[in-house]
């Protein structure tokens, strides 16, 4: 029932203009910042975290700003999922940096997109399928229902979703092999302790991935982050592509995990508001140190 109840409503959003769409998704968002909830509680902690020195008025104004966005990135999957690859991609209204993904295509070693939670990761995937063959770690939803919704969605554009496991590893390095594009998520927890090492993220010490690092070392591959940023109103999307910092293909595991996280900063630094700060970034800690997500 619950996977039926999800697949509903993804298909009843699918049917608003982007507009609508997006004003559901403030609007549920605003209730999200009023009303007491996990995500409010894991969104105040890691601005405090990360903005330190930022007055706490304007704090409260990118937590409220932040779970609105938070919003808008589940309600505009409907669309992102369920039109048409032709319709989604005409709400993409500008692309900047495309210069430098086609010197990476044209350099014909690979590329590693780097797409961190920001904006709408949904249409970096379309718009990347669009352009050439694209591989993509997943992990199966548990409901059934829903994950085939996810998975065509994803995967009509041409697409190859592969398991996050030694098999999706290997098609990944594949796929880099033949000169293709890989998504990989740069600020996504390690799923074990052997896949991260901690890096400074914002200054604090985060575990941060090891898999991107390796596949760039390996394969020479370009690097690339990208996102989607949201334009206001429900106006469409604006694409960014900037190359990655030195040292990201490094063996040092904890110098390349720091140029990863300097990556996603300079991401998130040009549109802080939409960076999912509900996600529980910090949930590792290095030995000795406190949880930091502990509900008081």
């Amino acid at each position: 029932m619950r996977s039926l109840l999800a697949t509903l409503f993804f298909r009843l959003i699918s049917l608003l203009p982007l507009r609508l769409n997006y004003a559901l998704g403030g609007f549920i968002g605003w209730w999200m910042a009023v009303i007491p909830n996990n995500l409010r509680h894991i969104t105040r902690i890691n601005i405090a975290l990360c903005y330190p020195d930022m007055p706490s008025s304007e704090q409260a104004a990118l937590v409220r700003a932040s779970l609105k966005s938070t919003a808008r990135t589940a309600i505009e999957a409907g669309p992102m999922w369920l039109w048409s690859s032709e319709r989604a991609l005409k709400t993409l209204v500008e692309v900047e940096g495309e210069s430098i993904l086609n010197a990476a295509v044209e350099r014909g070693k690979g590329i590693i997109l780097a797409l961190p939670h920001l904006g709408c990761w949904e249409m970096v995937g379309l718009y990347g399928a669009d352009r050439m063959p694209m591989t993509s770690l997943y992990r199966p939803l548990r409901l059934d229902g829903l994950d085939q919704l996810v998975r065509s969605g994803r995967e009509r554009n041409g697409a190859t979703l592969v398991p996050t496991d030694a098999s999706g590893i290997r098609s990944l390095y594949q796929a880099l092999k033949r000169g293709e594009l890989i998504a990989i998520l740069p600020d996504q927890e390690p799923a074990d302790g052997g896949s991260g090492t901690f890096a400074p993220f914002f200054d604090i010490e985060t575990n941060t991935t090891t898999l991107l690092s390796r596949l760039a070392a390996k394969s020479e591959a370009t690097v690339l982050f990208s996102f989607a940023e949201r334009l206001p109103k429900g106006g469409g999307y604006r694409l960014h592509f900037l190359d990655a910092p030195r040292g990201i293909a490094e063996r040092d595991q904890r110098l390349a995990a720091t140029a990863i996280n300097q990556g996603v900063e300079t991401c998130i630094a040009r549109a802080p508001t939409q960076y999912q700060w509900a996600y529980k970034r910090f949930r590792s800690r290095p030995k000795g140190e406190p949880k930091l997500y502990k509900k008081n």
